[in-house]
């Protein structure tokens, strides 16, 4: 592992320890040549995912971008950070599993959506709110009269508020 500030490849791990749910190595680590401390984690990675944009655009999957939208949609909000960490591996670890090396995003905004829906009301509107595109007011009802219809706090269906968000 290279010092990322001199740059030199000789550096020694001082300490691992697992994370809380053991699905990633936390290694502090010390620069022989300039004293530099610095941490990494390891973590398993199943096969190299490839990301089919709508675009048709091909990149390669980064848990870190996946990782800052999900912060993003809970930037201010009272989730602990471990439970995102959580909930990103338990994104990534069924992208893993799914057995395909190609995922196109809208999966990965699906699995976001159903993961922040079950652990923050807010944030699953901010996300869906970037991710579905929003433009109106009445985009915002119709992801609110669902968000209310599944809780069970209201009886109505409103048929038409999934048909306005598949678009």
């Amino acid at each position: 592992m290279r010092c990322p500030y001199c740059g030199s490849p000789n550096t020694q791990v001082k300490d691992s320890r697992p994370s809380e749910d053991h699905t990633t190595i936390r290694r502090r680590r010390v620069c022989a040549d300039c004293g530099g401390r610095f941490t990494t984690f390891e973590r398993v990675q199943l096969r190299e995912l490839t990301v089919i944009k709508r675009s048709g655009r091909r990149i390669p999957f980064d848990r870190d971008k996946l990782m800052r939208s999900v912060q993003i949609a809970l930037r201010k909000r009272p989730v602990d950070p471990e439970r995102t960490e959580r909930m990103v591996s338990g994104i990534v670890r069924r992208l893993e599993n799914m057995g395909e090396s190609d995922i196109h995003s809208e999966t990965i905004g699906h699995l976001v959506m159903e993961a922040l829906k079950g652990l923050d009301d807010v944030a699953y509107v901010r996300f869906a709110s970037v991710y579905k595109n929003f433009r109106e007011a009445k985009d915002f009802e119709a992801l609110l009269g669902e968000l209310a219809g599944t809780e069970g706090e209201d009886g109505e269906d409103d048929a038409g508020s999934s048909n306005a968000l598949d678009d």
